[in-house]
Parts: C-alpha cells; structure tokens; sequence
C-alpha cells in the first residue's frame, strides 16, 4: 500500500474537483472515470469536459479507464459514484484494493432496497472496517476553484478520520473530524430531498419567508429521522446538516434544487431528467426516506409530499397545499 497514492472512483463533477482540490496532499492521484471516450479526452486536454470543463488537472492526476487498475496499491479509496452504482462498483474494486487502505465515501446517498447509507454497502461490498465518510456544503466548481471549503470526515476508528484528516486537509480544504457517521450520512442524503422541496417553492414563485420555513422545517425531519437511526443531534446542526442544506437548498448550482424549480413551473419529471447529464441524488433518495420513516415510526411530511410529486403524480401546488393544511402542532 501506497498513502501517498490517491484513488478516486468517479470521474463526475465531484469526483474532479475532488482530484483537483486533493492533488496537492498526494504524490499521484489516479481518477476513474466511467466513459472512456471521456477519459481519453481527459487524458489530451487535461479538462473534464462535460462535467467540469472549465478546471484544468494537475500533472499528478492519471487518468484511468479500469477500476482495478485505479484502486490497486492505493492508500486512499474515494468513492464518488451515484449512489444506485455503488454497489456493483465496490463489488468491482474487492479484489483490488488493499487490505489496510482506507475507503472514504463521498456519495450522497441512500440505497433503495436494502435503505443502507452508502458507507454500509461499501463496507458490505468491500469486506473493509476502514470506512470513512466525507460530506459538507460544497459545490464541486467553487471546490475545483480553490475556494475555501469546511468539510466533515466521520467514521466510527477515530484513528480512520484523524488520518483522513491530516491527508485531505489542506489551506483552502478544512477537515473537522466526527463520530457519528450515521447523521452525517443521513444528513447528506436527506438534504437533497428538501432542496427539490425548496427547489419547487421557487418555481411556484414563493418567496424567502417560505425558504426559511421550508429549510427550518425540513432541518426538523431530517434530525428525527438521524436520531432514529443511531445518529446525534449535533451532526445535524453542524456542516454535514444545517450547513449543507442550506447551501443546497439556495445555491444556483443545486442541481437538486434545479428539479424541484423545473417541476415548480409545471415540466414534467421524465423531461427534467432527460436534460441532465449529472444525477439529481435527491430523486432517487426520496422514497428511500420515506420508507425509512415508515420504518422507524417517524414523520417526514416534506419527504412524504415530494414523494407524491415525484412518484405518484401529484401537483406540486397540491403538495404545498396539504403541507400547509396539515394538523397544527408544537413546535
């Protein structure tokens, strides 16, 4: 094994920026990505050209074509893959990846199905008990930039996410280390359903006071359902919570938010979708959460509705609407 080798699984926006922010801290990073007509386009330019194409890669980041190849010997394991790949692309690198590196998981996502957080089917997949999970407010061009960032790395070997600290870490790039893996995970995910809630509240054309409700509410739901789960209720005031949903609940960049406006104006979701080159996670998240609140006697009214939006057929007026009504409450 190799720690100053850097593997990165994904070759998306995420997976790019990720490459270009952590080039400085590793003597080689290699990063995978899945198109090969893209990756040897990579190899000329220098430039991700569909998903990032106005960041150039350092010298030190290769690019690769076969998985196995890009995990071998590699100290460090990035996985930023979608989440509905991330267990057949773990299931790949098995063989491949050394038995003391250590996996860090950078999808925001949950697995439908098995409802597993992206860290638990990488440990599944993998056999590996070095698990991290890396999460925060952060949109993969101001990152690819240089801009400065705050970022959360959580694992349940404190020894795992010091190490991953100190490697990731740089000027511009802060680590915070944490505990509780589960609210981070739970927080990432979950943050993106209420960004396409939030998303749809503005191509309603509703306003700021219905943002701040809407995320204050939103950050309610997603803390019962972490609390539920195992997690902590820090986590989810902190950068992995609070921080990130509120970023993608009022970035521009949002693509999950980008949804929820799109379908706010009246577009259907097939024809959203069909128009994006990267995933919307929160899509795909959103009946995950809603059965995981079934599933642990929680209620996630926000989750429910947008459910129904993007299920089930329903208005997004309507869903505000019954949001709205709902039964009134204590805080």
């Amino acid at each position: 094994m190799n720690d100053r080798l850097l593997a990165i699984v994904g070759g998306g926006s995420w997976g790019t920026a990720l490459a270009i922010a952590l080039a400085p801290r590793f003597e080689g990073v290699r990063l995978w990505v899945y198109e090969h007509d893209l990756a040897a386009r990579m190899r000329d330019s220098r430039r991700n050209d569909v998903y990032l194409p106005d960041s150039v890669l350092p010298p030190n980041v290769e690019i690769a074509s076969e998985v196995g190849a890009c995990v071998h010997q590699a100290g460090f394991v990035l996985g930023v893959m979608p989440s509905h790949h991330a267990r057949r692309v773990y299931g790949t690198i098995r063989e491949h990846l050394d038995a003391t590196a250590i996996l860090v998981s950078a999808t925001k996502g949950l697995e439908r199905g098995s409802l597993l957080r992206m860290s638990e089917v990488a440990s599944q997949e993998t056999g590996s008990a070095r698990v991290a999970v890396l999460s925060g407010p952060t949109f993969a061009k101001e990152i690819a930039r240089g801009e400065p960032a705050a970022l959360v790395v959580a694992s349940a070997n404190s020894s795992v996410a010091s190490e991953v600290q100190a490697r990731f870490s740089t000027p511009v790039f802060r680590l915070y280390t944490n505990s509780d893996p589960v609210g981070v995970e739970v927080g990432a995910a979950l943050k993106n359903v209420v960004a396409i809630a939030a998303g749809v509240c503005r191509g309603l054309g509703l306003g700021n006071n219905t943002a701040a409700a809407l995320i204050t509410r939103g950050l309610a739901e997603i803390t019962r359902l972490a609390v539920a789960m195992g997690g902590k209720p820090p986590t989810l005031a902190g950068l992995a919570g609070l921080g990130d949903l509120v970023l993608t609940c009022t970035g521009d960049l949002s693509r999950n938010r980008t949804v929820g406006v799109e379908l706010g104006k009246g577009r259907p979701l097939a024809e959203i979708l069909a128009g994006m080159r990267m995933v919307a996670e929160g899509v795909e998240t959103t009946a995950v959460a809603v059965e995981l609140a079934h599933r642990h006697g929680v209620e996630m009214p926000i989750a429910l509705q947008m459910h129904l939006v993007l299920n089930e057929g329903k208005s997004p007026q309507a869903a505000v609407r019954d949001l709205m009504d709902r039964s009134l409450k204590v805080e």
